[in-house]
């Protein structure tokens, strides 16, 4: 299993259409609306690498409305308790 981040940039008008249908997705964890560069943040969860290639061009980028998307693939994943652990200097 590995976590990718795709950031999408939409049609200003169709952002929340466009974030419902990605959210409706195979693969889709979570799906978030958001500032900066980028209209839409997803999260997807895969079992297998050949499915990204599913999800994405064959999948996000053939919506209408969707202008542009980057992708991004986690290494590794960290819980609050793993980054406690990490600074955890032993001096209470």
């Amino acid at each position: 299993m590995f976590t990718a981040f795709v950031m999408v940039k939409a049609a200003p008008r169709k952002i929340a259409d466009i974030a419902q249908q990605i959210a409706n997705m195979p693969s889709v964890a979570e799906v978030y609306s958001v500032t900066g560069d980028f209209d839409i943040l997803v999260v997807l969860r895969l079992a297998e690498y050949e499915q990204l290639a599913e999800a994405v061009p064959e999948g996000l980028s053939q919506i209408e409305g969707i202008l542009q998307t980057s992708t991004v693939l986690a290494f590794r994943r960290f819980s609050a308790k793993d980054l406690d652990a990490a600074w955890d200097i032993g001096v209470s």
